[in-house]
């Protein structure tokens, strides 16, 4: 086990943190860094190398992962002051998990390939139950040849990973799997509250939604109803899973892509709206099936 060669994990967030876990798990020694040095403190308990900056990883692993929350995050880990193309060693490969705007990938791509290196796009999907249990799904975007490397490391925290095409393709793929999973619950969370005023039972209208032609993920494995299913954060005060400030800005950056290919997103964007409007009421912490919570207390729509 100690014959596997270290690798770099920059952000250790909720998904982050249960990601890194699963690398240690499968063998492979950590050289950490988070802007938060809290976060370091379990794995430098389990005797991983902790270091100062993203240019100190580089500088002490040829193979780092990125887990971090947004397109200026991620400029700042590879091309900031102290980021990783200070000190990244030539024939590294760079594995970005960050959901992040295509065009920006594109661009640390180009700035990874002038130092020698290799950058891949991995976003995931499956939220953090997934990240714990190692069965994330990754949509990966860059240099096919590259990506048995890449699928090597990804394989230890997911079950799915998929080879999506060039450098931003995986970014694209995730962009287009949360636009439709906000539309989809938006939409699930608006027939359960019309069901349960016109009287109708909420487990099983449920019941009736998933054998019937309505059903989708929203209603058959995360139903936004509380006390409609056990183990989703509708069941815990919508506390945990993926908040809705996430969600909208995953939305955000679906209008963006929209806006520059010039392609209609009519319910992409009303689910983006929808979405700001919940995090501008004190919701932005709370898992974004609380939309059905929202619309049962916003009569004036």
């Amino acid at each position: 086990m100690a014959s596997k060669t270290p690798v770099g994990f920059i952000g250790l967030g909720n998904m982050g943190n249960p990601m890194a876990k699963n690398l240690m798990k499968h063998g492979y020694p950590l050289i950490i860094y988070d802007v938060f040095p809290d976060a370091c403190k379990e794995f430098q308990d389990a005797g991983e190398q902790v270091v100062s900056s993203p240019a100190d990883v580089a500088e002490k692993a040829d193979r780092i992962i990125t887990m971090l929350p947004t397109s200026i995050n991620a400029i700042e880990a590879y091309s900031g002051a102290n980021g990783i193309l200070k000190k990244v060693k030539k024939g590294s490969l760079l594995i970005d998990s960050s959901t992040i705007d295509p065009a920006v990938s594109k661009e640390l791509a180009k700035e990874v390939e002038k130092m020698g290196a290799v950058f891949m796009d991995a976003p995931v999907s499956g939220g953090v139950g997934a990240a714990r249990s190692g069965n994330l799904t990754f949509m990966v975007g860059g240099v096919e040849d590259e990506f048995a490397a890449a699928q090597e490391l990804l394989g230890c925290m997911g079950s799915n990973v998929v080879y999506c095409g060039a450098i931003g393709t995986g970014q694209a793929a995730k962009i287009c799997n949360n636009m439709l999973l906000a539309i989809s619950m938006i939409g699930t969370a608006e027939a359960m509250n019309l069901g349960i005023r016109l009287g109708l039972d909420p487990k099983l209208l449920a019941k009736i939604l998933n054998m019937s032609s309505g059903r989708c993920w929203s209603s058959d494995s995360y139903n936004p109803v509380p006390g409609v299913m056990d183990g989703v954060p509708s069941a815990n005060n919508y506390q945990g899973g993926f908040g809705a400030t996430l969600m909208a800005k995953d939305l955000g950056l679906a209008q963006d892509s929209a806006t520059s290919t010039k392609s209609p997103i009519l319910l992409g964007s009303q689910a983006h709206q929808i979405y700001r409007m919940m995090c501008a009421k004190g919701y932005s912490k709370k898992d974004f099936s609380s939309v059905f919570q929202f619309l049962r207390e916003e009569e004036s729509f």
